[in-house]
């Protein structure tokens, strides 16, 4: 018997080893082909013209230099797009937070009489849409937004994805404690602000890192409302530039000697504009996974 024991233990030591020598591997596979874009589009970044046209860029930079991104650095109208993107990202992402909450809480209060009314109206806007067309209109003709910051803000603002995926988190906070504030005095409004809040950094954060993410890369909203260049953000610049809009020759014009072929300027404009976001992730991490479980798991 002891012997038979001690040889399960070992199979299962033996097993268990494997399983993790395994799933290393395919894990490293699996971060290799996803950062292996990104570290490919550094090093391109920062390669020289002729190591591009060869074909000689895999992991790190050829004939390593920064003549493009002195290039792009040193035009203003870059930080104009740049500082609009930041304006557009600050001011959407903390509406659509102040909105989705305002929504999700009181639809995450089963005694409210109207709450089975309004949740299938929300749940109904992710599979049935107006359409570009009578979008368009709505916001160019009706509500008068084209060609300001509130045309790429306001339609977009709300997620009904989101929206639930916030309701399904304040669904999984303890009633006790809200009935416990109530008792004591406090108001509904007191009580979303100073209990439900607070404990709810975990799905702030998530829907912080959805909201800002979806306005930094926008590019298409801000192609159909925005007239004015001076209000373009970065992103639709970018896109400009790799449709061949405003071309290599204009960034280069700066400078014939920095001159770089469209993928050399269009690397440097992606890393450029990808890396805040990059930056902001680590600091929301730990709250984005708690947030998407939570919130995932009671939905």
């Amino acid at each position: 018997m002891r012997a038979n024991t001690a040889s399960s233990t070992i199979q299962v030591s033996l097993g268990y080893k494997i399983f993790k020598v395994v799933n290393f591997i395919i894990m490293a596979f699996v971060v290799f082909f996803t950062l292996y874009p990104f570290i490919y589009l550094i090093a391109q970044s920062f390669s020289s013209e002729g190591a591009i046209y060869a074909g000689e860029i895999s992991f790190f930079p050829v004939d390593f230099t920064t003549k493009t991104y002195n290039v792009i650095l040193s035009k203003p109208d870059f930080f104009v797009y740049y500082g609009n993107t930041i304006l557009y990202s600050v001011i959407g992402t903390l509406i659509s937070l102040i909105g989705t909450a305002i929504l999700a809480y009181p639809l995450s209060k089963k005694r409210l009489i109207l709450n089975k009314f309004f949740t299938p109206f929300v749940v109904f806007t992710m599979f049935f849409a107006g359409g570009m067309i009578p979008n368009y209109i709505l916001v160019a003709q009706t509500l008068h937004m084209r060609d300001t910051m509130w045309a790429i803000i306001i339609p977009g603002a709300i997620s009904a994805y989101n929206v639930l995926l916030m309701k399904s988190f304040f669904e999984s906070l303890p009633e006790e404690l809200e009935e416990a504030a109530a008792v004591d005095g406090m108001s509904v409004y007191g009580i979303f602000m100073k209990i439900v809040i607070p404990l709810s950094k975990p799905i702030f954060a998530t829907m912080f890192l959805f909201y800002i993410v979806g306005i930094w890369n926008n590019w298409f909203g801000p192609f159909l409302y925005l007239d004015t260049k001076d209000k373009w953000p970065v992103a639709l610049y970018l896109r400009q530039i790799i449709m061949g809009a405003t071309g290599t020759a204009e960034v280069g014009a700066a400078n014939d000697e920095a001159t770089q072929i469209a993928a050399n300027v269009r690397s440097c404009c992606m890393v450029l504009t990808a890396a805040p976001i990059i930056c902001i992730y680590p600091f929301v991490q730990k709250y984005f996974v708690k947030g998407m479980m939570i919130g995932s798991v009671k939905g």
